[in-house]
């Protein structure tokens, strides 16, 4: 607990309208594409195994280390390098149709909701800090 002070006890964490402000549209969408797409991955990994006849240890890394990676990425999408790292993911989950058709398909699924997630998420949280900017103006001018 913290030692208070002549006005009271020191606040705990941000005040709700600070979380409100910096709360992330485009991580939440995005971690929902790559935690959805985590599943799709991670299927992969029998019909490498039994329809295209990759051995197992390859099958295995390809599908489940794709899979950990989504897992692992949605967790880290507060850093601004880890959506290139999106961007790649979605890159490899097209190429695996090199090995299983209907990646082609599902791959191009995820990369147009990973794009959506991603410019629309931004465009959230440009607006919104022009919306916080202009209340943050009328509130200290009024």
């Amino acid at each position: 607990m913290s030692a208070p002070t002549p006005q009271g006890p020191a606040p705990e964490g941000p005040t709700p309208e600070e979380r409100e402000r910096t709360k992330s549209p485009r991580r939440g969408m995005c971690a929902a594409v790559l935690a959805l797409e985590a599943i799709t991955l991670g299927l992969t990994t029998p019909v490498l195994i039994t329809v295209a006849d990759v051995d197992l240890p390859v099958a295995l890394g390809i599908g489940l280390g794709l899979t950990l990676a989504c897992l692992l990425l949605a967790g880290m999408l507060r850093a601004e390098w880890a959506y290139g790292v999106g961007w790649l993911i979605q890159v490899a989950a097209i190429a695996l149709g090199l090995v299983i058709p209907m990646m082609f398909f599902l791959g191009g699924i995820f990369a147009l909701l990973w794009g959506t997630a991603y410019f629309l998420g931004k465009r959230i949280e440009r607006e919104r800090a022009q919306a916080w900017a202009a209340y943050d103006a009328q509130r200290s001018s009024g």
